[in-house]
């Protein structure tokens, strides 16, 4: 950190001379303009007027699909790379492309929500993404994800309890909508964690937030996992052991999924309503659900998946639980009856 001392100009105008390192790097002459940005803890972002403007020209970034050799490599480095922000992503060969990765790079388009192959040659396969993240609002986004993945918590059981195959293989795809809402959202932070103005256009007023937001999709997120892992599983019983599955266990284990769903639901609504309270009570819940699921594990039959599908059930709630945390620590962060900040200097 370097220090610099305010410098009167005129009779009333203070100064401050900016680092030659700096001009040089952002090559900058006399008479360029620079914008000043307030923050709310009272400090000032300085930049330059070209990183304001936009870009005429995207960058390109460049994977070598040669040095992808192990399994789902080039396809991870594609989604890190949506996640980033980057616009424009080439992979190429120094001879053909491999069949594999042609088939990684288009299976992981399905995902990526405004993503489209621009150019192709057997040596090179350019991507582009067309979204522009001021266009979204990420509390829609996170209310967004939060209903699908609740809907595949709903499905998966529903599926047993109708021994309905067909709604557990729903449940499995929308997952796949899951992960694109998610991996859209990340992308969006990411924008606002680089350019506030960003921030500010899909409604982060405060730094802070990007923190509690990505907390709050990494949670919903885990949630449509362990809910489709509970789909596969129910198909799986479904196929092998409908005739052998007693009504009651079905029942059990369709109640304490019904308390990991209202866990959830109840601990996203309170991240938006800013209830400390009815959040409270919710992690207090998760007891309770934990308790629920230990006697039914006791009381199980011998057979395949079902302890599996209570650990997942359970796994729920307790992303629920964590949910619940993030929005009481979300609501403390502005004025509320319960705590407040105080003006005096001693206790009275």
């Amino acid at each position: 950190m370097e220090s610099r001392k305010l410098q009167k100009v005129g009779y009333s105008t203070l100064s401050v001379s900016l680092p030659s390192s700096w001009i040089k790097e952002m090559d900058l002459k006399r008479g360029d303009s620079v914008f000043l940005v307030p923050e709310k803890d009272g400090s000032l972002k300085l930049f330059p007027n070209k990183i304001l403007k936009p870009e005429e020209s995207l960058e390109e970034y460049i994977c070598n699909a040669d040095l992808c050799d192990d399994p789902k490599m080039l396809e991870r480095i594609i989604v890190g790379s949506y996640i980033l922000g980057r616009d424009r992503f080439s992979v190429i060969s120094s001879e053909r492309i491999q069949s594999e990765h042609i088939e990684e790079i288009r299976g992981v388009m399905r995902r990526l929500i405004g993503l489209g192959i621009i150019e192709e040659t057997p040596d090179r396969v350019t991507v582009q993404c067309s979204v522009d993240p001021r266009k979204f609002q990420l509390d829609m986004l996170l209310r967004r994800l939060s209903i699908i993945s609740l809907t595949i918590v709903k499905e998966a059981m529903q599926a047993l309890l109708d021994s309905n195959t067909a709604l557990a293989e729903d449940a499995i795809k929308r997952e796949d909508e899951a992960d694109s809402m998610y991996l859209l959202a990340m992308r969006l932070l990411v924008s606002a964690q680089k350019r506030r103005e960003v921030a500010d256009e899909i409604g982060l007023t405060d730094p802070l937030h990007i923190l509690y937001f990505g907390l709050m999709l990494r949670y919903l997120e885990m949630i449509a996992d362990y809910a489709e892992e509970i789909a596969r599983r129910v198909i799986e019983l479904i196929t092998k052991y409908k005739d052998r599955l007693p009504r009651w266990v079905i029942e059990r284990m369709s109640n304490l999924n019904d308390l990991a769903h209202d866990l959830v639901l109840k601990s996203v609504d309170c991240f938006f309503i800013g209830d400390i309270k009815i959040a409270n009570s919710l992690l207090e819940m998760l007891t309770f659900v934990e308790l629920e699921r230990d006697r039914l594990m006791q009381e199980l039959p011998d057979m395949p998946y079902l302890r599996l599908i209570c650990w997942n059930i359970t796994r729920i709630a307790d992303n629920g639980a964590s949910i619940a945390l993030t929005a009481i620590n979300h609501t403390l962060e502005r004025k509320t009856k319960i705590c407040s900040k105080s003006w005096s200097t001693r206790f009275k």
